[in-house]
C-alpha cells in the first residue's frame, strides 16, 4: 500500500529523476515559462518554489546552496538579482500551473508552468 508516500518518481531512477527535475527547475528560472507534461510540471513546480523562498534571502549561504542545486550561475543569478526580489513580499504561491490538453502524439496530458 502506498499509504503517505508522496514522492514523484515520474517512472525514473535517482539520478537521471534529479536531473530531469534541475533541468526544468532550470530552464524555468532563465526562461520564466515552460511546456512540459502535467507530471513533470508538477514535480517541478514544489523544486522552483523552494529555489525563490531561499533566494529570497539574499545571502551568502543561500546563494551556495542554490548553486549547490542548480547547474549554471547564469540561474543562480537570475533567482538572487531578479525573482527574490520580485518576490519578497510573497509568503509562496510563486507558479502558476495551467493545463493545455493532451499532446497530439502520445495523448498525454499536457500543461504550462510559469512565474505569476
Amino acid at each position: 500500500m502506498r499509504h503517505q508516500k508522496k514522492k514523484i518518481t515520474l517512472d525514473r531512477k535517482v539520478g537521471p529523476r534529479t536531473a530531469l527535475l534541475r533541468n526544468l527547475a532550470e530552464s524555468l528560472i532563465l526562461h520564466e515559462k515552460i511546456k512540459t507534461t502535467k507530471a513533470k510540471a508538477k514535480a517541478a513546480q514544489s523544486r522552483v518554489e523552494r529555489l525563490v523562498t531561499s533566494a529570497k534571502n539574499n545571502t551568502l549561504a543561500a546563494r551556495r546552496l542554490l548553486r549547490a542545486d542548480l547547474h549554471t550561475d547564469k540561474a543562480v543569478k537570475k533567482l538572487m538579482e531578479v525573482l527574490g526580489p520580485r518576490y519578497k513580499d510573497r509568503k509562496g504561491g510563486y507558479t502558476r500551473l495551467t493545463m493545455l490538453g493532451p499532446r497530439k502524439g502520445d495523448g498525454s496530458q499536457t500543461a504550462v508552468i510559469e512565474f505569476i
